[in-house]
């Protein structure tokens, strides 16, 4: 039996929807269609997938300008599995107040260990380290707070 949690789940299809769309341009509704008749999916956080799922779909170009200023190389350059788990992560990190920014950090670096080349957890984990202090600046604050106190 698999450890993995509903949310991990749900961040893996999310995940690959985005991949699914970054390479072939379908269309959300379809490739939620197509997901969800995938094997393990019925083990996922559905609502959390969609909300994922669309919320970044919806919101790409907005994404890649807020985490850009924090890669080493042109966007381009990027290969599908770092951009999807960055734009992924991003996306969290504006609009999921409610999970901590250490959460959706770690969630990425293990898509990027499972799906991504062999150190492309390293740079999606220096990103986002970086894009987590401007976003999240107060939550950062307020542990470190927490930690001295």
């Amino acid at each position: 039996m698999s450890s993995k949690s509903s949310r991990r789940r749900a961040r893996e299809f999310a995940l690959q929807g985005i991949y699914q769309w970054l390479l072939s341009g379908n269309g959300v509704a379809l490739i939620e269609e197509h997901l969800e008749q995938a094997s393990g999916f019925d083990k996922a956080d559905r609502e959390l997938f969609v909300s994922l799922l669309r919320g970044t779909l919806d919101n790409v170009a907005e994404l890649q300008n807020v985490f850009t200023p924090f890669i080493d190389r042109p966007l381009s350059e990027l290969s599908p599995v770092e951009r999807s788990i960055l734009l992924l992560a991003t996306h969290e990190l504006m609009r999921c107040p409610q999970t901590p920014y250490r959460v959706i950090i770690n969630e990425a670096i293990e898509l990027a260990k499972g799906y991504g080349a062999t150190d492309g957890h390293r740079f999606v984990n220096g990103v986002l380290d970086k894009l987590a202090a401007q976003l999240r600046a107060a939550e950062i604050a307020a542990l470190m707070r927490e930690r001295q106190g």
